[in-house]
């Protein structure tokens, strides 16, 4: 057994050529039927319960999931546990979607009774529109293609790349007409590392009370050294008695005071502060924040509320503690 380089890589080409040929043969697919599809899924009142056996149960999971995770309620049921309890999970709220690329999978067959006797809707995506599953579904939707990828022809692997890609089309379609929010997707994925990102806001992270780096304007240099040592943060916030922040005086800063020869031990803060600087609002999306201080090359931000007064501060690291980054 021997591995040819090029051989390998013409084969491995073809088969992406085929797959891609597969998706786009879909385009003109999407028609009335594909549109009644989405009516029936968009008006279910329980949940789309996905079905298929072998590699298209596989892909039907996978399909379930999407519709679940972006706004339409889905879950996945083995055709063949089905027959032998798991139709009670389907109610007459729901539609079913079922997956079979030739159409005359004997598990779904099987159910086709049951299904029609609860009366819900049946949507099929079959390579074969002549099929049993074709005719006694409500809405059929053509998945066919020319060959499959598989030298043999016969490992499903065209075929399921094309139902993978028309069950994101529905998926993607449904999730427009809900109106369905990036801040909805964060909601269900709140575990992760995109939850993460969606929903976490500076105020959740910033360091606040006794922890924020701030110093007078007529303090000595010195002490916001001390204060920038002390909190760890790389820099001090400049505020008025108000708490209002005036500037803020960074690492950076500190490197620039001492090209310039001043002297820290009789320098106040205020004199060489930075007055022009970046911001967070505690409202503000964490990933948002983590843009400010990537656009502009900065590694902490003070975090000031609308009346101008210091809320908070942070720095990269927060963001790296809390998953952000």
């Amino acid at each position: 057994m021997k591995l040819h380089p090029d051989q390998t890589r013409q084969l491995a080409l073809a088969v992406l050529d085929l797959e891609a040929k597969a998706i786009l043969d879909l385009k003109p697919r999407i028609d009335e039927q594909f549109i009644r599809a989405c009516e029936f899924l968009l008006g279910c009142t329980g949940r789309i319960v996905v079905t298929g056996m072998g590699k298209s149960g596989h892909i039907g999971s996978k399909i379930a999931a999407t519709l679940a995770s972006t706004g339409s309620p889905a879950f996945f049921v083995h055709p063949g546990e089905a027959s032998h309890g798991d139709l009670g999970m389907i109610t007459a709220g729901d539609v079913v979607l079922a997956l079979s690329n030739s159409g005359e999978t004997d598990e779904l067959l099987t159910i086709l009774p049951i299904i029609r006797r609860l009366g819900v809707p049946l949507i099929a995506m079959t390579g074969n529109q002549r099929s049993t599953l074709a005719r006694e579904a409500t809405v059929s939707l053509d998945i066919s293609v020319e060959k499959e990828a598989c030298p043999l022809g016969l490992a499903p692997t065209s075929s399921t790349t094309a139902t993978l890609a028309m069950g994101d089309a529905l998926a993607v379609a449904l999730l427009e007409a809900r109106g369905f929010t990036a801040d909805d997707f964060a909601r269900s994925h709140p575990g992760g590392r995109l939850g993460r990102r969606l929903l976490l806001h500076v105020a959740d992270i910033m360091h606040t009370g006794a922890r924020i780096p701030k110093v007078s304007a007529d303090a000595p240099l010195r002490e916001a050294l001390l204060e920038i040592t002390r909190q760890g943060l790389g820099m001090a916030v400049v505020v008025d008695s108000a708490d209002r922040v005036l500037g803020v005086y960074t690492d950076g800063d500190l490197r620039r005071t001492l090209d310039k020869g001043i002297d820290v031990h009789n320098t106040v803060i205020g004199e060489v502060m930075t007055q022009t600087f970046k911001h967070a609002r505690p409202g503000m999306l964490a990933v948002e924040a983590l843009k400010l201080m990537e656009d502009h090359k900065i590694s902490a931000l003070p975090v000031i509320d609308e009346d101008g007064r210091l809320a908070g501060a942070m720095n990269m690291h927060d963001l790296l503690r809390a998953g952000v980054v």
